[in-house]
């Protein structure tokens, strides 16, 4: 059997099938690591992200003539004072309302089912294809059963107090002694290709999780007024989840909003269409205009691409690797579009 086409074409096939069964290979490898070591690489990833970010702000003071320790001093305790307000502030309401709707959904959800019973009987009218009666039915059961976990849930928010502690230690070490870590790092990586991963990993991480992190807070801060104006109940906790969804990237605000309008359809249909509409034209607004210019071409992926690395994130590291999916994916795009810096 002979080769059609120059031997450069077939060549450069042979490296795909070779390269192909390797990369398998090496995420099944990599899946196997995590799950060994999920706990200790979880919170070792996320302490890294908030140092990170935290260290840009760090930069820019020292940029200003401070020493560095005086400014990490001064990042960490604005960074105290800010959590300890929001804290004392917004997560009491937060947990109070997540407290009383945990114990109001089985009365939510009995309403819920017999509006949408209306609406099945309305759709069987006039013979449409879709019911939801058996739907809601099976809903139901599932939201009580929700509410009956509610004890455990605390027991496991108590738990994790722990881990929000090893997290913050370890970020103010980070933030003293990352820097050498992240050297050490740098050099496993071959030296051609160093100074681009170098470069491009701390672009990609630092533009994608600020702008998150900014979207976030747009979706709750913009959601607020709206919940006080249509009087919502759980106005606060609905609009603090669409904005925490905002951090799963590309599917996390449309699974917020959702669940909100599903929640909020219990109460009351046509209010749950009125803030149904509200979200979606705020996340127009915040697609469309906001991320563009906080992101704009940074990320470099196409939408298909960026699905398709959460895929893979998800299967292999979880939600930790839904979340470093698209920063991940965006580096290895422009590490395969540079040229190797050659030694000299």
């Amino acid at each position: 059997m002979r080769w059609s086409g120059p031997p450069q074409r077939w060549q450069r096939y042979l490296a795909y099938l070779i390269a192909g069964p390797l990369i398998v290979l090496n995420l099944w490898v990599a899946e196997q690591v995590y799950l060994y070591f999920e706990y200790p690489i979880n919170i070792l990833v996320i302490a890294a992200i908030l140092a990170f970010l935290l260290n840009q702000v760090v930069i820019r003071l020292c940029a200003r003539g401070l020493r560095r320790r005086n400014a990490i001093a001064l990042v960490l305790l604005i960074t105290l004072l800010v959590v300890s307000v929001l804290m004392l502030l917004l997560l009491p309401l937060a947990i109070q309302q997540a407290e009383e709707l945990l114990n109001q959904l089985p009365e939510l959800a009995d309403t819920g089912n017999q509006n949408l019973r209306h609406l099945d009987q309305l759709l069987h009218r006039y013979r449409f294809p879709v019911g939801v009666n058996d739907l809601m039915e099976e809903l139901t059961i599932q939201l009580k059963g929700i509410a009956t976990m509610l004890p455990g849930v605390a027991i496991t928010t108590l738990t994790k107090f722990v881990d929000v502690l090893l997290v913050l230690i370890l970020t103010v070490y980070m933030l003293f002694y990352g820097s050498e870590i992240w050297r050490g790092l740098m050099k496993l990586v071959p030296k051609p290709w160093r100074q681009v991963v170098d470069s491009s990993l701390r672009l990609n991480i630092r533009s994608f999780f600020s702008a998150q992190l900014f979207l976030g807070l747009f979706m709750f801060l913009a959601l607020i007024p709206f919940m006080v104006a249509f009087k919502v109940n759980f106005g606060f906790l609905f609009a603090l989840i669409i904005g925490v969804a905002q951090l799963i990237p590309v599917v996390g605000a449309t699974l917020g909003i959702g669940l909100v309008t599903l929640l909020i359809l219990f109460q009351d249909a046509w209010l749950a269409l009125n803030i149904f509409v509200i979200a979606v034209v705020l996340q127009q607004i915040k697609d469309n205009v906001l991320t563009p210019k906080l992101l704009g071409d940074l990320m470099g992926l196409n939408p298909l691409w960026q699905f398709i690395a959460l895929l893979i994130g998800g299967r292999v590291a979880g939600f930790l690797g839904i979340l470093l999916a698209i920063p991940l994916a965006a580096t290895l795009k422009t590490v395969l579009e540079s040229e190797p810096v050659e030694d000299t």
